[in-house]
């Protein structure tokens, strides 16, 4: 939260955990200015029921530690993005025999002024002699093409590996994870930062900074599971006839007026 500077005292930086459909935040965490993302993983998802889910994350945070603790403590799934942060496991999953291997899925959209294609393709790890991740059963190739209007196509590939099998998830499925991943981007911190000016918001004292984050996640978090769509047209909506708020929370039984 860039406002929340002051002073001496360095901004705010907050880790959440978010679902992808409906985008709701269901867990927050400060990460104190002395530590990073990477150590407050665990303790951001420790009180979480994850039975069976499946967790994604930035790279950052594929630490074998962290991945073999989702697995095998919080009986949960993962997709971890592999980057420089793991060479081992980046240098095996590069050199696979990619160009060997058909498109398993593609999917292409258009929307905030550019067109995106992806393509995914996977690979089973027992095949190859293992991957050096814990726990990985499939290897992930994701190809991203991007067409902002006026500028030229950026192309992007990213590589991932998942305890996911092949019985388990499609690799539409594996897709799906992971463009609802990168679609977080939009659906959250947009929403956050153009909708709520969560970075222009000067709050800086205490735990002030944060708990203003958590009743923006609140908001946004009811309004999307009473199928708000359009965050920024809802919230004016209520701020033209503030006393629709009451019924979202539960207070009447009064209805909405059609399209708020």
């Amino acid at each position: 939260m860039s406002g929340s500077a002051h002073r001496q005292q360095r901004h705010r930086h907050l880790l959440s955990a978010v679902t992808h459909a409906p985008t709701v935040t269901l867990a927050q965490r400060e990460v104190g200015a002395k530590t990073n993302e990477t150590a407050a993983f665990r303790p951001l998802l420790e009180p979480l029921d994850l039975a069976g889910t499946v967790v994604i994350f930035d790279a950052l945070h594929s630490v074998k530690d962290q991945v073999r603790w989702l697995v095998q403590e919080k009986k949960a799934h993962y997709i971890a993005v592999i980057k420089g942060n793991q060479p081992t496991a980046s240098a095996q999953i590069k050199a696979l025999p990619w160009e060997q291997v058909p498109v398993a899925h593609t999917v292409s959209g258009t929307g905030h002024g550019r067109r995106e294609s992806r393509s995914v393709k996977t690979m089973a790890a027992a095949n190859l002699g293992g991957i050096a991740f814990p726990e990985a059963r499939l290897a992930l190739r994701i190809h991203r093409r991007r067409q902002e209007s006026g500028k030229r196509q950026a192309r992007e590939t990213v590589y991932a590996v998942t305890s996911l099998d092949t019985h388990q998830a499609s690799p539409t499925d594996l897709g799906g994870y992971v463009r609802g991943h990168w679609g977080i981007e939009n659906s959250s911190h947009h929403v956050r930062d153009v909708v709520f000016a969560e970075d222009t918001s000067t709050v800086h004292t205490g735990s002030a900074p944060r708990a203003m984050a958590t009743l923006r996640n609140l908001a946004i978090g009811r309004l999307r599971l009473l199928g708000a769509d359009n965050i920024a047209k809802t919230t004016r909506a209520i701020r033209d006839t503030p006393e629709h708020a009451i019924w979202i929370w539960g207070i009447t039984d009064s209805p909405l007026l059609p399209g708020t």
